[in-house]
């Protein structure tokens, strides 16, 4: 059986297998769960360790929606016009992605909590039913990988401290909106092709211009939110408005940008975003 789909042989095996890590996808998520252990140290002493064990699950739960879309838009729905991996290679990628989440899992309910593991499962059920299920709806399509992100930052909390708080909950939430936003704007560039198999992002539902008001007013709400938490909450100093202002700054650059040019601004500037949130509430510059 070859792992590969174009040649065989180790080297060729594990390239294939390499080629469903995606850093700019994974980077988010694995941020994330680290933002929770950085907000539970407020409170706690943050074990790396288990902040480590937390984000681990978090890629593999990843790696598992990315093997999955490859082999459901190549294999199933025939829309990609090739794949790294064979068939019985995803299926591989896909058991092993999956037995390792699973160790995963297992070792935080010892560790933590059976919570804790409840709260971690969510980002592997949202990776294997995002392509055949989630993406076939406006709603599925949007919400399914920030819904990932944001069980990701709870998560990271929990599992440092056994509870969840009213604040990374509320920033959960504020993960979602924001990048349920940045997702319309990126489900935009494809509106044509979307169109023409018949999948139903928010772009071909609401129509193009809608769409990117859609999503101006879901990431504006966002930011506002942030704002507001650093007002009312404790635990998000009022710094945090800084996060706001930077990722403001971008949004309304990209706002005059076409949809590839636009999504690639407003990710960059939600790498930037989760940077200034984590400075801030690490450091606490002026209170």
């Amino acid at each position: 059986m070859s792992i590969a789909r174009h040649e065989s042989g180790v080297s060729a095996a594990l390239s294939a297998l390499a080629s469903q890590v995606h850093p700019v996808f994974m980077l988010p998520p694995l941020a994330s769960s680290w933002f929770g252990a950085v907000l539970a140290g407020s409170t706690t002493t943050v074990s790396v360790g288990l902040g480590a064990l937390h984000m681990t699950a978090a890629f593999f739960a990843l790696y598992t929606a990315h093997v999955t879309d490859g082999y459901v838009d190549f294999y199933v729905r025939e829309e990609d016009d090739d794949h790294p991996l064979s068939a019985p290679g995803c299926k591989v990628a896909l058991a092993g992605a999956s037995a390792a989440f699973f160790a995963c899992l297992v070792a935080i309910a010892l560790l933590v909590n059976v919570w804790a593991a409840l709260l971690t499962l969510p980002g592997w059920l949202i990776a294997v039913n995002h392509a055949p299920q989630l993406d076939t709806n406006p709603v599925g399509a949007t919400a399914g990988y920030p819904l990932g992100i944001g069980f990701a930052l709870v998560g990271g909390f929990y599992v440092q401290t056994a509870t969840l708080t009213p604040l990374v909950v509320s920033l959960g939430a504020v993960f979602v909106t924001i990048l349920s936003g940045i997702k319309v704007i990126d489900d935009a560039k494809d509106y044509e092709y979307d169109r023409s198999i018949d999948k139903r992002t928010v772009a071909v539902a609401l129509g193009r211009q809608r769409a990117r008001t859609t999503a101006y007013a879901l990431m504006t709400l966002g930011l506002l939110a942030v704002v507001g938490l650093a007002v009312t909450l404790p635990g998000i100093p009022p710094s945090a408005g800084f996060a706001a202002a930077v990722f403001g700054v971008v949004a309304v650059v990209a706002r005059r940008a076409e949809p590839e040019l636009a999504t690639k601004l407003l990710i960059r500037g939600s790498y930037v975003f989760l940077a200034v949130l984590v400075a801030t509430v690490w450091f606490r510059p002026f209170g």
